[in-house]
């Protein structure tokens, strides 16, 4: 049986307004509603998690919830241009539309990133926002099974474990790594230091392997309290607003278009890619674009859908001399390295994944695709290009133009094809030496330095890490400020990965989740303070 949905709320009002109920937006609207005398209504676009497959986690059900039939209703379908270094390829761009956003569709990995990485957005112009800062924010959230360690966290609303039964090909990477001269990060990755190797953690409920989602953590156990509401299939299509304060939020739900009044403020958390779209629609945005789309604008804030980032990976594919099981996980194993000389708290800049499964391009050669196999995914950390985010037209319905602007900077193709070499000399240890068959991707002949780059260009993709577009901070080009309120608009915040100023060094769910508590945070802070609401939020846009 589904969880409740009511009825017709337009002609009611609520303290707060959490658009999305995404990583972020289930944290913010379950922290906030833990206060009885505080009314939330949720408005998510998606349905419930009710599929059966969203709750298996093997590697070929993870494949399967994007590239199924059904996928569109559990996907935003978002694909950005052509982009001019992938060989003009446009790229799939997976958006989770369903409850618990992209914690219901992801690969189930939790990923702190780096100390540096909250360093660095406080040295930005974001008091707040350190890594010491934001560490209870993560411990918070986590109900982490393992080993007790100060850094971690006990009985939060996200399950996080150990992988259970790595199997024989995990365990060869492992191997493969310390062979190679890698070390395990002292307590784990989550910890102080995140280089090195291991097995990765999941977001898994119980050994049976069940999915410890944004939804099954947060928002189902708050659904008693009689001061929650939830709205699916509830598309948010503009904000109201009265001069610069937001009011309220229109939304479509059953073909009928709703409002909302939100008392205290409106808080879009609905992903690095609606959120920003949500306020050009609003007007909020950058002023010529807007007004080439028949839209007056409330707020000329030019960042808005801009310093778009993302994680790039190159698959790496081996045919496996041996059958084996493909894993409780699409990914098992992983490593944090650097491609260069680093210094003292560097992150890394190169991460690996590594799944017993083959991942080849949908034309490659039909006998590549028999037989059993395993991929290495180096992956691009830290990216130094930037994309953008505008919007397509008017209308609500129509998603927005992406353009990522993938390894525009080479060093980004840099770091990819220092992964494939890396990728190799790991199949090359003795680890490996009962699995290692074929090179199916790039191939063992391509070798030269160009070709790398050809094969990288042909068949880098997406780790579905979008970040960046409403960045907090200072500057023209900031959208909010560090306690997530939009400039020069009262009554807005934003909570999501488009907070991001910078991309972090890992995943993104476990940082997003840890940005929706700190909000809820905030927010609590204000409403203790009514002053806190609107001081420092006049960044002015002319």
């Amino acid at each position: 049986m589904s969880p409740r949905s009511p009825g017709n709320s337009a002609a009611r009002a609520f303290d707060y307004i959490v658009v999305g109920a995404g990583s972020a937006g289930c944290a913010v609207a379950s922290r906030l509603s833990e206060d009885e005398n505080l009314t939330v209504l949720v408005l998510e676009a998606g349905g419930w998690d009710e599929r059966p497959e969203i709750h298996r986690t093997d590697a070929a059900a993870v494949l399967a919830l994007l590239t199924s039939e059904w996928s569109p209703e559990i996907d935003w379908g978002y694909a950005t241009e052509p982009e001019p270094a992938l060989d003009g390829r446009r790229i799939p761009v997976a958006r989770g539309k369903v409850a618990g956003g992209c914690s219901s569709v992801n690969a189930l990995m939790w990923v702190r990133g780096s100390r540096y990485d909250y360093d660095r957005w406080a040295a930005l112009g974001n008091p707040g926002w350190s890594y010491e800062d934001v560490l209870p924010y993560f411990r918070r959230s986590e109900d982490y099974t393992g080993r007790a360690a100060a850094s971690r966290g006990s009985g939060g609303p996200v399950r996080v474990r150990d992988l259970d039964d790595p199997t024989p090909l995990a365990e060869a990477f492992v191997a493969g790594a310390a062979e190679l001269g890698y070390t395990a990060p002292e307590q784990d990755y989550n910890g102080e230091r995140q280089d090195g190797f291991g097995f990765l953690y999941q977001t898994t409920r119980d050994d049976a392997g069940a999915r410890s989602s944004a939804a099954d953590g947060y928002l189902r156990p708050a659904l008693k309290r009689p001061n929650l509401t939830v709205q699916v299939r509830a598309r948010a299509t503009r904000l109201i607003l009265d001069g610069t304060r937001v009011t309220g939020v229109e939304y479509e739900r059953d073909g009928q278009l709703h409002r909302a009044v939100a008392e205290q403020e409106v808080v879009v958390s609905a992903g690095a890619f609606e959120s920003p779209k949500l306020l050009m629609l609003s007007g909020i945005g950058p002023a010529a674009h807007l007004r080439s789309h028949g839209i007056d604008c409330v707020q000329n804030l030019p960042g808005v859908g801009g310093n778009l980032q993302d994680h790039l990976f190159v698959p790496v594919c081996y045919q496996s001399l041996q059958e084996h099981p493909e894993g409780a996980l699409l990914s098992e194993a992983g490593l944090f390295t650097h491609t260069k000389d680093a210094g003292p708290g560097d992150p890394p800049d190169l991460q690996f994944t590594f799944g017993p499964i083959k991942f080849l391009a949908p034309d490659a050669p039909a006998a590549h695709q028999q037989g059993p196999g395993f991929t290495f995914a180096p992956i691009s950390l830290l990216p130094q290009s930037r994309g953008r985010l505008r919007l397509r037209s008017a209308d609500p319905s129509a998603n927005a133009v992406v353009r990522a602007n993938y390894l525009a900077s080479s060093a980004d193709t840099d770091v990819l094809v220092h992964g494939i070499l890396l990728a190799r000399e790991l199949a090359h240890t003795s680890a490996f030496g009962p699995f290692r068959g074929a090179e199916l991707g790039p191939g063992e002949r391509v070798t030269d330095p160009r070709e790398l780059r050809g094969y990288v260009a042909a068949h880098a993709t997406t780790l579905w890490h979008p970040v960046g577009t409403c960045r907090m901070g200072s500057g023209p080009d900031a959208v909010t400020d560090a306690e997530l309120r939009v400039h020069g608009v009262e009554g807005l915040r934003v909570a999501d990965a488009s907070v991001m100023p910078t991309i972090v060094a890992g995943n993104t769910n476990a940082p997003s989740v840890m940005i929706g508590e700190k909000a809820a945070g905030l927010i609590q802070k204000s409403f203790l303070q009514p002053s806190l609401r609107t001081e420092g939020n006049h960044h002015a846009h002319v």
